[in-house]
């Protein structure tokens, strides 16, 4: 893939450089997936709804350590999109999440997109820099429970 790489200049705030990183990354990946209708955000639940599925949204929310609110905000243009289904008894208060199989004729289309931008960032930082990057995410993660 060929990109154009951008002269940035970091700031003294640690917060604001993940921040600004943090925008980059999802735009480039969002970029990546377009062709698929997907946006990061969604391709990752669809994905981790997949692999637990079916899974309630606390799960979900527990399982890949993001805040509750957030996932169900960005649940609903999937249930809309016919993506995901609500496969819980009736009256149930607690939601059992399923893809539909639209949800997985999507992914399939989205996953190489994905794979690309994947290996496009593992490309561009090396892998040394990658693991090294990775296990310093995880240590500031580490900070709050």
């Amino acid at each position: 893939m060929n990109r154009k790489i951008y002269d940035k200049q970091s700031a003294e705030c640690i917060c604001i450089n993940l921040r600004r990183a943090s925008q980059a990354i999802t735009e480039f990946y969002d970029e990546l997936l377009e062709s698929s209708g997907l946006k990061i955000s969604q391709y990752l639940l669809l994905k981790n709804i997949k692999c637990l599925g079916p899974v309630n949204v606390s799960n979900l929310a527990s399982e890949i350590r993001l805040d509750r609110t957030t996932i169900v905000r960005n649940l609903k243009p999937l249930e809309v999109g016919g993506f995901i289904i609500d496969i819980s008894t009736k009256g149930s208060r607690n939601r059992q999440l399923k893809l539909t199989n639209k949800g997985l004729e999507i992914l399939e289309t989205a996953a190489p997109l994905w794979l690309e931008a994947q290996n496009f960032i593992e490309q561009y930082l090396g892998i040394e820099e990658r693991n090294t990057f990775v296990a310093l995410l995880s240590k500031i993660e580490a900070l709050v429970p």
